[in-house]
């Protein structure tokens, strides 16, 4: 089994680790009520999508 030659230093092993994070998920501002919602979905304070009432609230 392979072994490590040289010990990882803190610095190697914590640039690697920058790639390990939470992606937030891409909101949007509905353009009939002003709230955030998710990107190409039904706006759920409003019920609309693309300028069309999809849910009646």
């Amino acid at each position: 089994m392979a072994v490590p030659f040289r010990r990882t230093s803190k610095t190697a092993k914590r640039q690697r680790r920058t790639h390990f994070k939470l992606q937030v998920p891409g909101m949007v501002e509905c353009p009939n009520c002003g709230e955030m919602k998710l990107a190409h979905r039904v706006c759920k304070e409003c019920g609309t999508y693309k300028g069309k009432e999809v849910v009646s609230k």
